[in-house]
């Protein structure tokens, strides 16, 4: 395979809050690894071909670490729904939808083609209950070329008729679907209990003894709505706070994801520091139903991992540059909320949480770090009118907040290019 060589203005974020940039740089990877950025063209690259971008700008792609494939046709819908009275409106019954393999396959389709249009190559996500839809969402990401990790949905308990398994047929279901993900290169498998109150004891220990035997990470929800932490403490009262229903069935350490954690107090923030667990804020979904605004200063300053996810359709866009802001924004209102004691976060720190941070759950170093595998898109934003000749800062301040249309040129994952389109 030859060096794949890209020429532009490179910019990553090797740390929180920290750009790397160099401009007119060079980008290279051989066999879909990176070597590194340089100023120069090395010598010994001297004659290979190179896609040349001119001012446009090279970064890397985005990593979305938690959104509901099957909630992608509800985008929009029912945002002035409390949680769980959203959950039984409108979640639930667009979930049971995916029972229909052909209305999975045309759904899951053009989720994977926008994810890939919109430069999110990694992704953590939950599937439904359905082993079929599972597995057809899997294919559909695989085929786009989008990486990362999908769950089929575990849910004995408090669903509706048609979206709740039996205890038993759970195990089973969850058996036979890892059973035929084992050829997928690119997507992998994710335990997905939805959280506490979807899962019955028995059914929540399987899992835990199944993610040990099997090495698997897990994802769920942890308090991202007080009438939910209440609902957990009735469930399981010999537990005083929420991680707890996760942990005494083995389901909290370094492979887990917990979306939200909006009203994580600082034992359970603590807990979720000595175990390694990823935290993974959605700023959007927290603001619709109005959960709350998670204090993501305050976990980061005390050592948590923190990065972000679209957590469509709780959250209404799935673009995870709008994601960023979003972040930004949340970070903001937290800050006049916690009475100007808290910093918020800076664009930069928010890339990096969009970028970096969510690479790390895939084992990939921070920033364009050599021997990471090529993730990267191509920005043109040329056709915006400036106020003054902007830094690659401001333009990759204003590429969050605002695009233009068919700005994105070229989207890598895993070192293939996937997209490219001509200026």
């Amino acid at each position: 395979m030859p060096a794949t060589i890209l020429k532009g203005t490179i910019v990553s974020a090797p740390s929180l809050g920290k750009l790397d940039i160099t401009e007119k740089g060079y980008l290279i990877a051989e066999e879909g690894r990176i070597k590194g950025v340089f100023p120069v063209l090395p010598e010994q690259y001297a004659g290979a071909p190179v896609e040349d971008y001119g001012d446009a700008l090279i970064l890397q792609s985005l990593a979305d670490l938690h959104l509901h494939a099957p909630q992608y046709p509800m985008l929009g819908m029912g945002m002035d729904l409390p949680l769980l009275d959203w959950l039984n409106a409108y979640t639930f019954p667009t979930e049971a939808r995916f029972a229909d393999p052909d209305y999975a396959r045309d759904i899951y389709r053009r989720l994977a083609r926008e994810l890939m249009e919109n430069g999110t190559t990694r992704v953590c996500m939950f599937s439904s209950l359905h082993r079929e839809a599972t597995l057809i969402l899997m294919e559909e990401l695989e085929r786009a070329g989008v990486t990362g990790y999908v769950g089929k949905v575990n849910m004995d308990r408090n669903g509706i008729p048609a979206l709740q398994e039996e205890t038993e047929e759970s195990k089973r279901e969850t058996l036979l679907w890892l059973e035929a993900c084992q050829d997928f290169q690119h997507v992998k498998p994710i335990l997905t209990p939805r959280f506490t109150p979807s899962c019955t004891d028995g059914l929540m220990d399987f899992l835990g003894k199944l993610a040990a035997e099997r090495g698997l990470p897990v994802q769920s929800h942890l308090s991202e709505n007080t009438g939910e932490i209440q609902w957990v403490k009735e469930l399981h009262p010999d537990c005083s706070q929420y991680w707890e229903t996760y942990a005494k069935y083995g389901l909290w350490n370094d492979r887990t994801l917990m979306a939200h954690c909006v009203w994580s107090d600082e034992r359970e923030r603590a807990a979720m520091r000595a175990a390694g667990v990823t935290v993974v804020h959605c700023a959007d979904s927290n603001q619709n139903i109005c959960s709350g605004v998670a204090p993501v200063r305050r976990m980061l300053d005390e050592g948590l991992k923190v990065a972000l996810g679209s957590d469509i359709a709780g959250g209404d866009h799935l673009n995870m540059f709008d994601v960023v802001a979003a972040s930004v924004r949340a970070s903001k209102a937290r800050r006049m909320q916690d009475g100007w004691e808290t910093d918020f976060l800076t664009v930069a720190e928010g890339w990096y949480l969009g970028t970096s941070a969510g690479a790390a759950f895939f084992g990939g170093r921070p920033g364009f770090a050599p021997g990471n595998s090529l993730h990267a898109i191509v920005l043109d934003d040329g056709d915006l009118p400036q106020p003054h000749p902007l830094t690659p800062q401001e333009r990759l301040e204003r590429c969050v907040y605002r695009r233009q249309k068919n700005a994105l040129r070229a989207v890598w994952s895993s070192g293939r290019l996937l997209f490219s389109r001509e200026k």
